[in-house]
């Protein structure tokens, strides 16, 4: 089923045991959101985005209201979507996405980890072009509609990927495609339940246990790290039991 597939399994193995991490991350882009495009969702297409990533991560309707609350008010963090690049061990890419008010700290932050790992930071454009941006919308479609009619109107908004599964519809598109699939499904009038764009990597390393295990280590210092908000790499995720 390709990389978008192992890419969703690898996301659920391991997503929901960081809840709190996960519910303040969602709060920094949504304060992003509001100070970008204002604080109404109905004119704010990546805050009404977000809110339903927020809905499907059950996090509780106060946090969604105190993060758009916080933004709004005159003293509140400026808060910068920084990418970061570099090496893992065994030569493993890493792309590590952060929300941050104080870049200073953050990179600091960000190479201690990679050093202390045994990984390298590179510079911009180090490893990027070993991923490819994507983004992702899971959506519910009308009752009765014909799934291959809507996958081909999707190709031509750019869909490369196409799934049906049991609770909607999960494509794949490069992330340029973003707003283009965004206001087609608002079109349609079909449920958005979560929008989100991800690097994929373009090639993948098999590791042995050993190896899994030093890397994994490096992801889990980066994703405990407040100011992280996703971290990608090309390491090949083990094949289920």
């Amino acid at each position: 089923m390709g990389r978008a597939f192992e890419y969703r399994k690898a996301r659920k193995m391991k997503r929901w045991g960081h809840m709190a991490r996960t519910f303040t991350k969602l709060g920094k882009e949504i304060e992003i959101a509001v100070k970008a495009g204002g604080p109404d969702p109905s004119g704010n297409t990546r805050l009404r985005i977000l809110i339903q990533n927020a809905k499907a991560e059950n996090m509780p309707k106060e946090n969604v209201e105190r993060a758009i609350k916080r933004a709004s008010e005159k003293d509140a963090a400026d808060y910068k979507e920084v990418v970061y690049e570099g090496y893992g061990p065994h030569g493993v890419a890493f792309l590590v996405e952060t929300a941050t008010d104080n870049t200073n700290r953050t990179v600091a932050n960000v190479r201690m980890h990679f050093n202390k790992c045994g990984g390298t930071l590179g510079n911009s454009g180090s490893v990027a072009f070993m991923f490819d941006h994507k983004c992702i919308f899971k959506f519910k479609a009308a009752a009765g509609a014909d799934a291959e009619e809507l996958e081909l109107e999707m190709i031509d908004l750019g869909v490369d990927e196409f799934y049906v599964e049991e609770d909607g519809i999960t494509v794949y598109a490069p992330y340029e495609s973003f707003g283009a699939i965004q206001k087609w499904l608002d079109d349609k009038g079909f449920e958005i339940v979560s929008g989100e764009s991800a690097y994929l990597p373009t090639d993948t390393k098999e590791l042995d246990a050993e190896g899994r295990e030093s890397v994994e280590k490096l992801v889990e210092r980066l994703e405990e790290d407040d100011d992280v908000t996703n971290v990608y790499h090309t390491m090949k995720e083990p094949e289920e039991e």
